[in-house]
């Protein structure tokens, strides 16, 4: 069985899509809606501008929803998964590959997300931090002993979870995790405790867009960040998608989910190839690959 996996935020790169936008002229289309609803020129960011441009999460989020879902469509009859997921913003991507969410619908989304929570990232200094060599029942210890905003907001692979939580919590975290063994405990170049507590301002304010946005009834299921298990009722997807800005992403019980029920091929859809790794190490009898790969 096929699945088709969506990236989120940290994959993209300089000159994403451009090749896609030059070469057909549906996709030229998209792109175009694309700079009209966001009200600016995301294209000339994607295609020209600096890492340090596309850093910007209110850049960042957008480029790669609108690479990965105009990538699907660039793919047409090629695109006929058994099942979807998305890895945090990805998850985005991942609903309009599956017809829960039209493309318009879902970059406006994807815009107030990033709006949101970049405020959300500047009531309070908060960040993130990946810890790989442990196993997650120690790091989630850790966390629960720290009287600091810190929690498990990654679990990206067997071995490897991102915490995320307030600059305290995490600089404690970090100590502790590294006299326990940790290979490596680093703090990530993000604006904020994404998929944390910290987070809840942000959740409100996007809560009130999902609400008033029509989901219909997917061509497949989705496997969601929020308990990792496939869903294809629009009512609970809804649900779900509000839940998870303050909620751990369980990419690594996701990938095993998809497996158990039958997934053999995994096509990442997007830039980058973050996710064909993380795959990889939580099952290396799987097959991997890119959707780029056609283009």
């Amino acid at each position: 069985m096929k699945a088709y996996v969506f990236p989120g935020q940290g994959a993209q790169f300089s000159g994403m899509g451009k090749d896609l936008y030059e070469s057909d002229d549906k996709c030229r289309e998209m792109f175009d809606k694309g700079n009209e609803i966001l009200g600016f020129d995301i294209t000339d960011i994607m295609f020209n501008g600096s890492e340090n441009d596309l850093k910007q999460t209110n850049v960042t989020q957008p480029a790669i929803f609108l690479h990965s879902t105009i990538l699907v469509a660039a793919l047409g009859e090629r695109f006929k998964p058994d099942m979807v997921a998305g890895h945090s913003l990805g998850e985005f991507s991942a609903l309009v590959a599956n017809r829960t969410l039209v493309f318009e619908d879902g970059l406006r989304l994807v815009a107030q997300r990033a709006h949101a929570m970049q405020k959300a990232c500047e009531i309070r200094p908060s960040t993130m931090a990946a810890i790989i060599g442990l196993e997650d029942n120690i790091v989630e210890e850790v966390c629960k002993s720290i009287h600091e905003i810190v929690i498990p907001a990654n679990y990206n692979s067997p071995g490897q979870v991102v915490i995320s939580g307030s600059v305290e919590g995490v600089d404690s975290a970090i100590e502790i995790l590294k006299q326990k063994g940790a290979r490596l405990a680093v703090k990530l170049a993000v604006g904020g405790a994404f998929h944390s507590q910290l987070m809840e301002p942000a959740r409100i304010e996007l809560e009130q867009a999902i609400n008033e946005t029509r989901f219909s009834d997917p061509v497949c299921p989705v496997y969601q960040n929020v308990t990792g298990k496939p869903v294809s009722n629009p009512m609970r997807i809804r649900e779900n998608l509000v839940a998870q800005l303050t909620s751990p992403v369980k990419w690594t019980q996701t990938v095993l989910n998809m497996i158990k029920d039958g997934a053999d091929h995994f096509t990442e859809v997007g830039p980058g190839n973050v996710l064909q790794g993380l795959i990889k190490k939580t099952d290396q009898k799987v097959s991997v690959d890119s959707a780029s790969k056609f283009f």
